[in-house]
């Protein structure tokens, strides 16, 4: 079943050409990668489906439902959550109060609960408190919870943002270049938390440039160039397609 679907997908910025014709369809339940040189155009893709940007032209499908007239906030409550390539926190709050703000979607108290302190307002707080233990937890943070998040290792900083992200609620997580920075031991504590997070029902689209992860966690895996989808398939397809050899990957032997 199709859960993410882009139709015909185009961005322009001026006379540049960032997304061009884009159209793939991602399905329930599997990880997958999209990859391409720098400058192909893979981030503006995550800022046109969660609401950053709006396409020239094409639709943008979460469930059968059209994104377009939808802010970026309504897509989170939908289920759409995300990383960024740059590590955006609350550097000088706690590591659980990073956390607990992205709990902040799924809360439906009223100003005048939150005021006099009705009991579905502390309900919906102590429900928070455990999303958002319960999402550092997974991530190997929760014994860091009290800890001011610029205290914490780059790596650390990162998985941060993924508990952040898990916090919303979503049925997608996107994550972009979330092995950004992280040394080989982090890289590999990343997929398996990756993998951790496909099986609690929770579909996964990631940009990232380090292959070996990418041909390791990837069920599907979409390639872009200058804009333009020039490959889509598992990733022994992938590694076997000269276009993205040609314009990627380099040899084939080195993956």
């Amino acid at each position: 079943m199709s859960l993410l679907q882009l139709s015909n997908v185009t961005k322009n910025f001026g006379g540049l050409s960032a997304v061009g014709g884009l159209s793939f369809q991602l399905d329930d339940g599997i990880i997958m990668g999209l990859i391409g040189p720098n400058g192909a155009g893979k981030t503006t893709v995550f800022n046109l489906i969660t609401g950053i940007y709006r396409p020239d032209e094409g639709d943008i499908f979460f469930n059968g439902r059209s994104l377009l007239r939808l802010s970026t906030h309504r897509r989170v409550v939908l289920g759409i959550a995300r990383t960024f390539q740059t590590i955006r926190l609350f550097q000088n709050l706690s590591v659980l109060e990073n956390v607990l703000a992205g709990c902040h979607c799924r809360l439906k108290a009223g100003v005048l609960s939150s005021f006099v302190h009705l009991p579905r307002q502390r309900r919906e707080e102590r429900e928070a408190l455990k999303r958002a233990q319960d999402a550092l937890a997974l991530v190997g943070l929760g014994h860091r919870a009290e800890q001011v998040a610029k205290n914490l290792s780059y790596g650390n900083q990162r998985l941060l943002e993924i508990a952040r992200a898990l916090a919303t609620g979503p049925h997608l997580l996107i994550l972009d270049e979330p092995a950004g920075g992280m040394n080989e031991q982090e890289t590999t504590q990343l997929v398996s938390l990756i993998e951790k997070i496909r099986g609690m029902e929770v579909t996964v689209m990631l940009i990232e440039h380090d292959m070996t992860l990418v041909m390791k966690v990837c069920e599907r895996i979409v390639v872009m160039e200058y804009g333009r989808k020039i490959a889509e398939g598992a990733p022994d397809e992938i590694r076997r397609d000269r276009r993205v050899v040609e314009a990627y990957l380099g040899t084939e032997e080195e993956y």
